[in-house]
């Protein structure tokens, strides 16, 4: 390896990697609540609510991101309405905003499987005791369904964060300039293809370790809490 077009390379890569970052953490941010959303949706006994959230996932995990990402960025730009729209152009005819978007939408159909299951994975006999305590469905969620799901869920749920950070590559389809983006502008430079790969490689192993690592440190400390909460005798119904 040319270690001279190491230090060439690292800072245009470090440029790159902040905007990696900003794409998988609006990803995260607000792809979570996002799919929890739609996991409740596709839970709800209401039907109609079911169907359209059973449809936005099978649309969202049944094509490409790239072709998410080309018709979010290409395709609705192309509408005359949504062009005349000052919000909706901000959010896909800038090329960040629409990778944003994308991966928004394609990481909340993922999310939305894993809470969904986890959701269903929950004892039937708690939360009719909880029920019959006479809890709210709203305190139900919070208190009981949601914290038990996250721990159910968290395992798979870090598999999608690392799919969330590889997947920002495809940004750079779209003319965003992340970590693959200047990696391709330094190979058609530099010519250095292989030295190129590694030290992109890198960027993207480094942001991924950092990330699974803090969510299995938070894993750890869910499941911490709650050998501390079995511990101690809870009472039947709440005061």
């Amino acid at each position: 390896m040319d270690f001279t077009i190491v230090a060439y390379a690292i800072p245009f890569l470090l440029t790159g990697a902040k905007t990696t970052l900003l794409i998988s953490v609006f990803g995260v941010g607000l792809g979570l609540p996002f799919g929890i959303l739609v996991a409740l949706a596709r839970t709800s006994r209401n039907r109609l609510v079911c169907k359209a959230a059973d449809a936005y996932c099978a649309v969202f995990r049944g094509t490409p991101m790239l072709v998410q990402i080309f018709v979010i960025y290409y395709g609705l730009g192309q509408v005359g309405f949504l062009r005349a729209n000052p919000v909706i152009w901000w959010l896909i005819g800038d090329g960040l905003h629409a990778a944003i978007l994308a991966v928004l939408l394609n990481t909340g159909a993922y999310t939305a499987e894993i809470f969904r299951t986890a959701f269903l994975s929950l004892p039937r006999g708690l939360i009719e005791a909880a029920q019959a305590c006479g809890m709210s469905p709203w305190i139900v969620l919070r208190r009981i369904k949601f914290p038990l799901a996250l721990r159910q869920a968290l395992p798979s749920y870090s598999s999608e964060v690392a799919i969330i950070v590889k997947e920002s590559s495809l940004a750079s389809t779209i003319a965003v300039l992340e970590i693959t983006g200047w990696a391709k502008r330094l190979m058609s430079e530099t010519f250095a293809i292989m030295d190129i790969f590694i030290i992109t490689s890198v960027f993207y192993l480094t942001l991924n370790v950092v990330g699974l690592t803090a969510l299995k440190l938070l894993e750890r400390q869910l499941w911490f809490e709650r050998r501390l909460t079995r511990r101690k005798v809870p009472s039947p119904c709440p005061s």
